[in-house]
């Protein structure tokens, strides 16, 4: 039986987001099948749409949060959600100091310039795939 990391990180060597590898790696949890999980999650890659912004892997974790401690009373959900969320994004920061795609890889990835140069570093498999397994990591210790 493969490791969430396992799955997380296949998803996204297959070309999917970060935000859509984190969530897929949590299907089970979340009671989403892969077409919902993946097309719900599609437009957080890239820091937001490819606009470099919020980390995908943070905004996946987030979805995956707010899925699994959002059931109840509305204020309470979110509550335990928003106190989960925080508690993500602060041993996120930990491990990258910035929950924002372009301040974590060191370029802009919303400018075609930026985008290019991060390709030809090869910054997504040397650091997103690090990234994903990290988030999925903090995930196992807040779910």
């Amino acid at each position: 039986m493969k490791t969430k990391s396992e799955i997380a990180l296949e998803a996204f060597n297959s070309g999917y987001n970060c935000a859509q590898s984190v969530v897929e790696a949590y299907r089970e949890e979340t009671g989403l099948d892969r077409e919902t999980a993946r097309k719900v999650s599609a437009g957080f890659g890239g820091g937001l749409g490819r606009m470099a912004e919020t980390c995908g892997a943070v905004s996946g974790a987030a979805i995956v949060l707010g899925l699994s401690c959002g059931d109840g009373e509305p204020a309470a959900a979110k509550a335990r959600t928003y106190k989960k969320v925080k508690l993500f994004i602060e041993r996120f920061k930990q491990y990258y100091g910035s929950v924002v795609c372009r301040e974590i890889l060191g370029e802009d990835i919303s400018t075609e310039n930026g985008l290019k140069r991060a390709n030809e570093q090869g910054l997504f498999e040397k650091k997103c795939n690090g990234i994903v397994k990290d988030s999925v990591k903090i995930l196992n210790e807040l779910i």
